[in-house]
């Protein structure tokens, strides 16, 4: 299964670059580019510290549980919008 675009997700929804979770990760800017784009497979120790990194253990939980990758996707792009939209109404008053 290809994981890149979730691992992506993660990343993006904690507000983390690539060279943030790299260092995290003990690991290569570049290795963190190739995992997102599905050159390479993260082990299960990388795969499990950028969720921990990204605080994003329920994509773990639901990738293993077997969870497709796109019920995965869009239930991380309805957290981002909720978050966004939250933060407008805080700043706001509303």
């Amino acid at each position: 299964m290809k994981v890149g675009a979730i691992l992506k997700a993660c990343r993006m929804r904690s507000g983390l670059s690539q060279e943030e979770l790299a260092h995290r990760l003990f690991v290569n800017q570049s290795d963190i580019s190739k995992f997102e784009s599905d050159v390479k497979e993260p082990s299960i120790s990388i795969f499990q510290q950028w969720m921990m990194n990204t605080q994003a253990q329920e994509v773990m939980v639901a990738f293993f549980c077997g969870i497709d990758g796109i019920s995965i996707m869009q239930n991380i792009t309805q957290l981002v919008a909720g978050t966004i939209v939250g933060g407008i109404f805080h700043v706001l008053g509303i």
